[in-house]
């Protein structure tokens, strides 16, 4: 959870950087937002790739064990097929 708030952290940080220098270079408004998200995304994509992957890999593995855990109870409230019974109609 700590890589996902760094990143998270990080990306907020760098787009309020360049919404700033923007904004001194003279651009205002709906300009100044999107230019700031564009800047700002590019330059996240080369800067920050190491801290989104390590994201990225928390973010999975929670998904993969919530979907474990998910399927473990769904078996137990299951229980054990039977082949030799059919389901009531």
């Amino acid at each position: 959870m700590r890589s996902v708030l760094a990143y998270s952290a990080a990306r907020v940080l760098l787009f309020f950087s360049t919404a700033g220098v923007l904004f001194l270079l003279g651009a205002r408004g709906l300009l100044l937002l999107a230019l700031a998200v564009l800047i700002s995304g590019l330059i996240s994509f080369v800067l920050l790739a190491r801290q989104r992957d390590a994201m990225s890999a928390v973010v999975s593995e929670n998904v993969r064990d919530k979907r474990r855990r998910f399927e473990a109870a769904r078996s137990r409230e299951d229980g054990p097929d039977d082949p030799g019974t059919s389901p009531p109609a």
